[in-house]
């Protein structure tokens, strides 16, 4: 049975994953919420990775919300895509620090399943980045992250959460689907 910090962290942040892919600004808010309630539940189950992650998404829910509403002089930050290159090294670093902090939870706490936690993180970390500027990629992000955070979560008996992260990697093929929608719209 899930406990009502499950539950209510699992509420927002759905809340904010849907309005993300349906492009409102309201995300943020919303998402700042899930994110305190989420770092205290994964506290709780030991996945240090993932409550790193919720600072992290606190902060960068801050500066997005600020970024979307005025991120390119003074207007809101249109849908854009991301360089290949650029991507590419992000990539590449975000694996290169997954493995380093998942070597380092290995050995220094005691941590479960620290390197898929902290793939877990990096990725999340890359995909909130790119969601922060508007970039259509972070819907590639949040696929990949999402694939490797449902058995993660299952496997520690977050059961509600582990279906909640089902239901947000459903959500990014329909933000990435809306997003493309958009981006070709702007174009035209």
């Amino acid at each position: 049975m899930p406990s009502s910090l499950e539950i209510f962290a699992n509420l927002f942040y759905l809340v904010s994953v849907v309005l993300a892919a349906r492009n409102s600004v309201h995300t943020w808010a919303v998402g700042l919420v899930g994110c305190v309630l989420f770092g205290w539940l994964f506290f709780s189950v030991q996945l240090y990775a993932d409550v790193t992650l919720q600072v992290f998404f606190i902060a960068t829910s801050l500066l997005g919300w600020w970024s979307w509403l005025r991120g390119r002089q003074g207007e809101a930050l249109p849908i854009s895509r991301a360089g290949s290159a650029g991507l590419g090294l992000a990539l590449l670093l975000a694996v290169v620090v997954a493995g380093a902090y998942g070597a380092l939870l290995h050995y220094f706490t005691d941590a479960y399943a620290p390197f898929i936690d902290s793939l877990v993180l990096t990725f999340s970390v890359l995909a909130q980045l790119l969601l922060m500027r508007r970039k259509l990629e972070t819907w590639y992000g949040w696929l990949l992250v999402n694939t490797l955070a449902v058995p993660l979560f299952a496997s520690r008996e977050l059961y509600l959460t582990a279906f909640i992260y089902l239901l947000f990697w459903c959500n990014a093929w329909y933000g990435l689907y809306r997003w493309r929608r958009e981006l070709n719209a702007q174009t035209a």
